[in-house]
């Protein structure tokens, strides 16, 4: 099968790695031929290459998947989606991101006719899947996967105070929210260290983050690596024991369920998809969001509850492996090829 895939190919030039990216090379490891785009970190650039790779290589596609996020990236789904249907093409949509919903009720119309245009949309979250109903009710459900056999499993039973935090630094993801559960923590935890996985988005977020770590005078139990290779998270995660996931909006993270994977004590926020995502006391501990006293008294009782911090683990391990590409890739090709037939 010859399929196009579109969306933000952009781990090479140190953006986040989006699931495009693994989905494109799966698909190919299969014997598929794919086609991507786009790679260009400036954004008219990128747009640019959408619509022209979307044209120009018309004669050699059968099938296109595009990413449909909110915000502008929305407005550019709607305009590859334009030339698709004057090229005569089939295509299936793939929801992302936490602030879908709100934008959809902002745009109705536009959001309604997109998602109709489409052969078959997939929403990679129970929360997307029964937000969006509204604008088309037999959407389905296929979750964000991860090649489970990457992540080696440790079962947290005794927890040591080392705290994982793995997004890109943008304000939506609030990282300055940890600088302040650290600085509650550190007096009853004195050996407490941080790694803030992620790259720099550019809103001013990371800078923000290291100035408040300054003022707070806990600069120095804190690490930035920044953006690493998907090779490398596995390592990096198990660096510590508890994962921290600070978020304001949020659909299914990638990188809470590569944390459950490796079996740390998940404490999040409960907004957007998280609660359809993880189990309050079962796999992961819930705190509302932006309030860093509920988030450091989630932490102290892994720390001081063993029994605790294992069911957490135990259970977020075995969460994660219903991720596994194994189980979600044969759903992505029987759909792919559902709509190549009807094109």
């Amino acid at each position: 099968m010859r399929i196009l895939i579109v969306g933000n190919f952009l781990s090479h030039t140190g953006g986040s790695r989006g699931v495009c990216e693994d989905l494109a090379l799966r698909l190919q490891t299969v014997g598929h031929q794919v086609i991507t785009t786009s790679r260009y970190r400036n954004r008219p650039m990128r747009l640019a290459d959408m619509l022209s790779t979307t044209w120009r290589k018309r004669k050699h596609y059968d099938v296109a998947q595009v990413d449909v996020y909110s915000g502008p990236a929305f407005f550019w789904a709607e305009a590859v989606c334009h030339v698709l249907r004057r090229a005569g093409k089939p295509y299936l949509l793939i929801l992302h991101g936490g602030n879908l919903p709100t934008f959809a009720r902002r745009w109705p119309d536009r959001v309604r006719r997109l998602l109709q245009s489409a052969a078959v949309v997939t929403a990679p979250s129970r929360y997307l899947l029964e937000e969006m109903r509204a604008y088309r009710t037999d959407m389905e459900l296929l979750p964000n996967p991860i090649d489970l056999g990457a992540y080696s499993y440790k079962c947290r039973q005794t927890v040591e105070p080392g705290i994982v935090w793995l997004r890109a630094f943008h304000a939506i993801y609030n990282p300055q929210l940890l600088a302040r559960v650290v600085a509650e923590l550190i007096q009853d935890f004195p050996s407490i260290q941080v790694t803030m996985i992620g790259p720099d988005k550019g809103d001013g977020s990371f800078q923000a983050t290291q100035q408040l770590l300054e003022e707070l005078g806990i600069a120095d139990r804190f690490r930035f690596p920044g953006g690493v290779a998907k090779a490398d998270v596995p390592k990096h995660l198990n660096s510590g024991d508890i994962f921290i996931n600070t978020t304001n909006v949020d659909n299914t993270p990638v990188s809470v369920i590569e944390a459950m994977a490796c079996g740390l004590c998940v404490v999040s926020t409960n907004v957007g998809g998280i609660p359809y995502l993880l189990d309050h006391e079962q796999d992961a501990l819930l705190v509302p969001p932006n309030d860093p006293d509920a988030m450091a008294d989630a932490v102290r009782r892994i720390l001081a509850e063993p029994d605790l911090a294992a069911q957490l683990s135990r259970n977020a391990r075995r969460k994660a492996e219903q991720f596994d590409w194994k189980t979600i890739l044969p759903q992505w090709e029987r759909l792919l090829t559902e709509v190549a037939q009807r094109g």
